[in-house]
Parts: C-alpha cells; sequence; structure tokens
C-alpha cells in the first residue's frame, strides 16, 4: 500500500511511503481494541474516591430514644446512615481500577486503529517540519494548508521536535505526539492521523511481529 507524501503547504510532492500490510492493511479486531482503550482509560483514574462510613463520622455513640414504646421505629446512635449526616452505607472506597494487558494485544490493537484509519482515507503522510522558534501561527497555516483546521487531529512525530510540539500546545483540537508514545486512545479519538515522513518506519519496526 502507498501513499503520497505531502509537504507543508498541502500539496503531493514526488515522494512515495510504502505502508506494510501486515501493520495498515489488517482487518481491525474490534474487541482487541476495546480493551486496550478501556485499559488506557481505566489507568487514567485516580481512584481516591471516598465517602465515611458510620465509623468514621464523628458524633455521640449515645442510644437517641428508649428501644421500644415510641411508635417509630427503632434507633441507635446519631450516625445511623438513616439519618441526615449519617454515615454512607456501602459508600466508594479507594481502589485500583488499572488492569493488563498483554504486549500481543496491545501490538494488535494498534495495527487495528490504524488500519481503521485508512480504511477511513483518515491519514496522511507529511514530510519533516522544522520551526525556528515556537509559534502557532506557523502551525496554524500547516493545520489550514492540509484542511484540519476545524478536525481534531493527531500528529506523530518521528523525531525529537520541541518547537514544533510547543507551537502545536494551545490548540484544542491538536495532539502532537513522539512515535513511542502512540495509543490507540490517541488514533482513535482523532478524526485525522497525520504521520510525519519519519515516524512511518519506526512505527512498523515497534508493531512488527
Amino acid at each position: 500500500m502507498e501513499l503520497k507524501v505531502l509537504d507543508k503547504s498541502g500539496k503531493e510532492t514526488n515522494k512515495v511511503v510504502t505502508l506494510d500490510e501486515s501493520i495498515f492493511g489488517i482487518e481491525p479486531s474490534e474487541h482487541t481494541l476495546y480493551l486496550e482503550i478501556k485499559q488506557f482509560l481505566a489507568n487514567q483514574r485516580q481512584g481516591t474516591h471516598k465517602s465515611k462510613e458510620r465509623s468514621e463520622i464523628k458524633g455521640s455513640t449515645k442510644k437517641i430514644k428508649k428501644q421500644k414504646g415510641t411508635g417509630t421505629a427503632r434507633a441507635g446512635d446519631i450516625k445511623n446512615p438513616l439519618f441526615k449526616g449519617g454515615g454512607r452505607v456501602f459508600g466508594p472506597r479507594p481502589r485500583n481500577y488499572s488492569f493488563k494487558l498483554n504486549k500481543a494485544q496491545k501490538k494488535v490493537a494498534k495495527r487495528s486503529a490504524l488500519s481503521q484509519k485508512v480504511k477511513d482515507n483518515a491519514i496522511r503522510i507529511v514530510e519533516e517540519v522544522s520551526f525556528d522558534a515556537p509559534k502557532t501561527k506557523d502551525f496554524n497555516e500547516i493545520l489550514d494548508n492540509l484542511n484540519l483546521s476545524s478536525k481534531k487531529s493527531l500528529f506523530v512525530l518521528g523525531n525529537q521536535n520541541n518547537n514544533l510540539y510547543l507551537s502545536s500546545r494551545n490548540l484544542q483540537a491538536v495532539k502532537v505526539v513522539n512515535f513511542s508514545e502512540l495509543t490507540s486512545y490517541d488514533i482513535m479519538n482523532a478524526s485525522e492521523l497525520v504521520l510525519f515522513e519519519s515516524s512511518v518506519d519506526k512505527i512498523q519496526e515497534n508493531l512488527k511481529k
């Protein structure tokens, strides 16, 4: 599978990049993709939610009324969960939401996500871009040239490029990541995937069987 390389003005160049069919051309595994995205989101959760239960509420332990003869339900102390200000019954406790997913499954998930983008015709290869200094205006020009101003896009770098990264940081609908930080969640969360030329070989090397 071959894709033409675009320059920063959005025009096709004479260069062509060959995409590995075993990475960009497989039948996407929806379940594996679901598991990888679920794991990614679960790992983002702090799990620090906590509410006070009956034993943790400050208050008197004195029985507030006699057991019988009041005509109402029996009650113990003021910390009873049925009373205002009482402890919560089976409230949330701190917990770890993360779970394991083996490396082979993660690779299949990333291949599935990349293949889905190819199927949707939502992947572009762009030649290397370098800025002399961080400038959001210059990055916005690239977005305009690629018709990505109104779309959520993910740019994948092959090499460290701090000026390009810093130029995109203030833009809400744009995310720039290094090839080693690429996740299935980021790929599927973006409407358009933009791979810089140097990132293609490195992604393919990472995801080979």
